[in-house]
Order: structure tokens, then C-alpha cells, then sequence
């Protein structure tokens, strides 16, 4: 199974770099001619993480929504963000010991000048 969906593509990003799903125990996708997978355990990990995240999010907008207090909204945000910059280091960690190791070793440079643009935007 193979998702392509190139209209829900953030901002900025570039439809040439597709993902796809595989059942085959990991999360792969292309960089150009090549593809990547990660492990399994990771991919399932990192979606928890962000699962978890968007359980602390639905809960700190319901806070608003019920009047909560503003310093109690504001903690539980900043454990909101918290959580996504550790979704966000799982993320790259997996993506540097997999897919950057294997396109270097295959001469993809563009990988690594895409990584570096992600980082760019991930830390403005």
C-alpha cells in the first residue's frame, strides 16, 4: 500500500519528496531514487509521541474553552511543546541513522541538502 497525497503537503514543501507506507514492518520513503525504512519500533514510538500530543493539545484548548486559569493553560502548552520537540529529535535522530546514512553511502547529497533545510525550518 503506497500513500501519495500531494494535497495535504505543508507549506513549503516539495511534492517530489514522496512518502510511502509500507506493511513490510517499517516506515519507508524515497529521496530521490532511493528508498529508506525505518524500524518499525521507531515509527510506532514517534506516532505515540505525537498521539500523546495531540491528546495534551485537545486538552489545554478545552482549558481555554472552560475558562481556565491563564498560568494553568500556559503550563500544560509548554508541556505541549515540549512533547513535540522530543516527537521532533525522535524524529531526526531516526531520519540521520537511517535514511542519511544510506544516501550518503549511495551518493544522495540532495537527502543531506534536504535534511539541512528541514533543520532550518524546524529551529525558526
Amino acid at each position: 500500500m503506497e500513500f501519495r497525497d500531494k494535497d495535504f503537503l505543508p507549506a513549503g514543501a516539495d511534492p517530489s519528496h514522496d512518502h510511502e507506507h509500507a506493511h513490510d514492518g517499517g516506515h519507508g520513503h524515497v529521496h530521490g531514487p532511493h528508498t529508506h525504512t525505518h524500524p518499525e519500533e521507531e515509527t510506532h514510538a514517534i506516532v505515540n509521541r505525537l498521539s500523546r500530543s495531540i491528546g495534551h493539545l485537545e486538552r489545554v484548548r478545552q482549558m481555554v474553552a472552560d475558562g481556565y486559569d491563564c498560568s494553568d493553560v500556559l503550563i500544560q502548552l509548554s508541556a505541549v511543546r515540549s512533547a513535540l520537540n522530543s516527537a521532533g529529535l525522535a524524529i531526526l535522530k531516526s531520519h540521520m541513522n537511517h535514511c542519511i546514512i544510506d544516501a550518503v553511502k549511495n551518493g544522495d547529497m540532495q537527502a543531506v541538502a534536504d535534511l539541512n533545510k528541514a533543520v532550518e525550518r524546524y529551529f525558526k
